[in-house]
């Protein structure tokens, strides 16, 4: 039976049982914080254990892409995988023990036809209801084995959730697969026994703190690994030599001209590269690209961690997209997202692999001399060592540490975190907000702020908290600054990409001016700014109102991201994700995945697809929804996001043309955005596009900028606008023309100046010497001219200067004779170059620079004399 086969039998066995089957969900969890990939079967039907959804069926089956990044150094041996498939039926408070133990037993037993003698059994050590079950079924007592919290509870997936005791079936592959011992059993980690089965009895509901409650309705979450039982069903040891891994296995030893089994060492780099290649396929799929945290880390530290065993095996080059291909190819029917992403699977494994081989063997030469000092030293590998091929050579600190463990050595992580640490406060100290605005927030008591601003630009309200240089003030007085919370507020504080709102707040007989507004602890919104009369006290009644203008040139600019996401999407792809934005009143910015710069056609269709967008008038509109229902629904959201349980979607058109969990300020119809122009598009890092675009009033700016300068040079031109390219690109072709031509001349000039210079050779000590100013040479010509005077001299010294751009420049050539006599091109022309101010050097037989005072130039030229005498 083949392991797709296997695969069908299972979901077409509980789908004959009452199970409605599911397919399977995303690796990237939507709305669950707790998780950074989908590690179980039942992750995506969490809300239905916890009572807090209504399930499509209380029967359900699955079988789910899963990846769990806890052993990943381990990934190499024979037993472990990041990705995985795990096949699973789910009661949703409908069986439960009975049922999930009949339904296991019967699947093994009579439609795997596995021998009941080698099957044994785990319970929870007080289970003595699974126990009985078990019995019945004819499993012999001394097969049935009771095991701790360790081994037999199942905590939730991630920091909380459903979870309860659990029952586990067991392979046994006989006495000689093992440690020897009579009373082997599955408690015992000789390899023996293999767990095939998790039959997991949902009772509790774990809260972050460890604390659980019983449910209300017990339920059964059972987890199979494919690739596990069908190792057991096709008779092999490994799960690389069942049909699901064994042609990535062979696909890596053919790309490599190795033989696998002959050489451990050599197999583990194979199960690595193998394995490795599947599992970076299903992530790109699946929305992840590389990156330096989160989940693009754990792409990126696949992806090189693959490329480095590689280059064990003596891979030089970018081989991972052939793993890939292949397992396009063996899995796209099932996974059709595969097939659909080939195209950015492929070219993201490329790109990647291929930026960490330019500095991979300078890397894994500093490591092994890292290595060899550790290893003579007090064998620990230093901290900033590890951070220096973290930082410039893009080693993971995993990777190392890996490879390190692998020679006996540990790794100083206490003097990585400070170099990490150290960089970090860099960082920060260059991007360093305003101090005004940093509130020591946990030391602060501030209630909360109701957000009234989507339909009131203004609004009545009173002060709850003042605060006076990051402490709590009963009283604001006139000229002095601070912030501000209010019980209800019309401003919106800076979140998402967008920025706070500024205005003013009133009362009677007093006016403080906002020049920004933040989210403060416990739902507060803090209005910064400064207090230009009067005076205000907590509890004060006041009159909130922001600046509509510029709100509504930031609600144009933020609408228009919107449009801007979906029309990369459209014409990109769906890999074009946001990562990130800023939406001001005066542009917007907005970065996305994406490999490559945008061409000028693709950049003229998304401007073209958002306008378009905008002179349709479609209506912009906003729903709140549970977080499941709002992505069910299509809402696009940013998954490194953390949603309450309810969530604002914001939509444009009816059907919507763009759906996405927002909550910003936005236009009521895109024809109030009147005209989305692009300034920019560049990149910001691997992987990752920025587009910088302005709308509303600032685009109607730029058009007239534009078509000023436009205008301008037709006049100059004498030119129509319909023929000013023309004209530009004639200009151009003659000036090109014109300077190769200056350029000739100059050379003539230079060669006829150098044939008179040979007539003046100096003899400074055992040299002969030309030292000369020339005029209006470049440094390419002036260095021509010093070789071509080298190569008449035969023997000898040339130093040539010039002026270009009002800055004098220097060449020193040194025949190769004379190099071997001690004299060095790039000495003289240090000392040189030091006399005008300016530094420069070189190699023996040819150096250049620059100084700073054209003054100089003859005392520059006489140190030249002085050094070639010295020398």
């Amino acid at each position: 039976m083949t392991g797709e086969q296997l695969r069908a039998l299972f979901l077409k066995y509980f789908e004959d049982k009452g199970h409605l089957v599911m397919p399977s969900s995303s690796l990237i969890p939507q709305n669950d914080p707790t998780l950074l990939l989908n590690t179980a079967g039942m992750v995506q039907f969490k809300p239905y254990f916890l009572g807090e959804e209504t399930p499509v069926s209380k029967r359900l089956a699955s079988c789910q892409k899963c990846f769990r990044t806890t052993d990943i150094e381990c990934v190499g041996d024979t037993s472990h995988c990041t990705f995985f498939e795990m096949l699973g039926n789910f009661s949703i408070g409908d069986y439960f023990k009975a049922g999930a133990i009949d339904y296991g037993w019967e699947f093994v037993t009579e439609h795997l036809k596995l021998d009941r003698e080698k099957l044994w059994i785990t319970v929870f050590e007080n289970d003595d209801e699974a126990i009985e079950l078990w019995r019945a079924k004819g499993v012999a007592a001394e097969r049935i084995v009771r095991l701790g919290e360790r081994d037999n509870f199942w905590g939730p997936p991630g920091e909380a959730g459903p979870c309860g005791p659990c029952s586990e079936i067991h392979y046994d592959y006989g006495i000689d697969s093992g440690c020897g011992r009579q009373d082997c059993n599955p408690g015992c980690s000789c390899g023996r026994f293999v767990e095939i089965w998790n039959l997991v009895f949902i009772q509790f509901n774990q809260a972050k703190s460890g604390s659980r409650q019983l449910l209300k309705r017990p339920s059964i979450d059972t987890g199979m690994g494919l690739e596990r039982i069908t190792a057991v069903v096709q008779g092999k040891k490994t799960i690389f030599e069942t049909d699901l891994l064994k042609p990535l296995v062979a696909e890596a030893s053919r790309i490599a001209g190795t033989a696998y089994g002959t050489d451990e060492e050599t197999d583990r780099s194979t199960r690595v590269i193998a394995e490795h290649g599947r599992g970076i396929s299903f992530l790109i799929a699946d929305g992840v690209m590389p990156g330096s945290d989160g989940r693009g880390y754990v792409l990126r530290r696949l992806i090189r961690r693959a490329a480095l065993y590689g280059r064990r095996l003596g891979l030089k080059e970018p081989f991972l997209s052939n793993i890939a291909g292949l397992t396009i190819k063996l899995m796209g029917k099932n996974y059709p997202e595969l097939k659909e992403k080939q195209h950015l699977i492929l070219n993201v494994i490329q790109a990647e692999e291929a930026r960490f081989n330019e500095t991979l063997s300078v890397g894994l030469e500093l490591l092994d001399g890292f290595i060899e000092k550790a290893l003579s030293d007090n064998r620990i590998l230093n901290g900033k060592d590890v951070f220096k091929l973290y930082d410039t050579y893009g080693f993971p600190l995993e990777l190392t540490r890996e490879i390190s463990q692998r020679k006996g050595l540990e790794v100083d992580n206490s003097g990585f975190e400070a170099a990490m640490a150290e960089q970090k406060e860099r960082a920060k100290a260059s991007h360093r907000f305003n101090a005004g605005k940093i509130v020591q927030e946990s030391c602060l008591d501030l209630p909360g702020t109701c957000f009234v601003g989507y339909q009131n630009p203004a609004r009545s309200t009173s002060i709850s908290r003042i605060i006076l240089d990051g402490n709590l003030a009963g009283y604001i007085a006139e000229g002095q600054s601070g912030g501000l919370v209010l019980e209800h507020t019309p401003f919106y504080a800076e979140k998402g990409g967008q920025v706070g709102d500024t205005g003013f707040i009133r009362s009677d007989y007093a006016e403080f001016e906002v020049t920004d507004t933040v989210a403060g602890p416990a739902d507060s919104i803090i209005h910064y700014g400064k207090l230009n009369r009067g005076s205000l006290k907590t509890g004060e009644a006041v009159t909130a109102e922001i600046d509509q203008c510029r709100r509504k040139d930031i609600a144009r600019n933020h609408t228009a991201t919107h449009l801007l996401h979906i029309s990369l999407r459209h014409i990109l792809g769906t890999h074009a994700q946001q990562r990130g934005s800023l939406v001001n009143p005066e542009r917007l910015r907005f970065d996305f995945s994406h490999l490559k710069p945008l061409s000028a056609e693709e950049l003229a269709s998304v401007e073209e697809m958002v306008n378009a967008h905008i002179r349709s008038d479609l209506s912009v509109w906003a729903e709140t929804l549970p977080v499941r229902q709002a992505i069910e629904s299509g809402a696009i959201a940013i998954f490194d996001e953390k949603y309450g349980q309810e969530v604002r979607v914001l939509r444009v058109g009816n059907p919507p043309v763009s759906a996405e969990l927002c909550g910003g300020t936005h236009v009521s119809a895109t024809g109030e955005i009147g005209l989305f122009r692009i300034t920019g598009e560049f990149s910001v890092g691997a992987g990752l596009r920025r587009i910088e675009a302005v709308t509303g009033r600032a685009a109607e700016s730029l058009c007239r900028w534009q078509a000023q300068i436009i205008t301008q040079a037709c006049g100059l031109l004498d030119c129509p606008p319909d023929d000013l390219g023309e004209k530009i690109g004639w200009l151009i072709s003659e000036n090109t023309t014109l300077n190769k031509n200056l350029e000739n001349l100059k050379r003539q000039a230079a060669l006829q100046q150098a044939q008179s210079l040979l007539e003046q050779v100096e003899n400074i000590g055992a040299a002969r010497v030309i030292i000369s100013h020339m005029q209006d040479c470049s440094l390419e010509l002036l260095r021509d001219t010093a070789d071509y005077l080298k190569g008449k001299l035969g023997s000898g010294i040339v130093i040539l200067s010039s002026v270009v751009q009002d800055k004098p420049v220097f060449v020193a050539a040194v025949t190769g004779d004379l190099v071997k006599q001690g004299y060095h091109a790039g000495n003289i022309i240090r000392e040189v170059t030091r006399t005008a101010g300016g530094g420069g050097g070189g190699k023996p037989e040819m150096a250049t620079g620059g100084g700073k005072q054209k003054e100089l130039l003859k005392a520059a030229l006489a140190t030249a004399r002085k050094v070639i005498g010295q020398e």
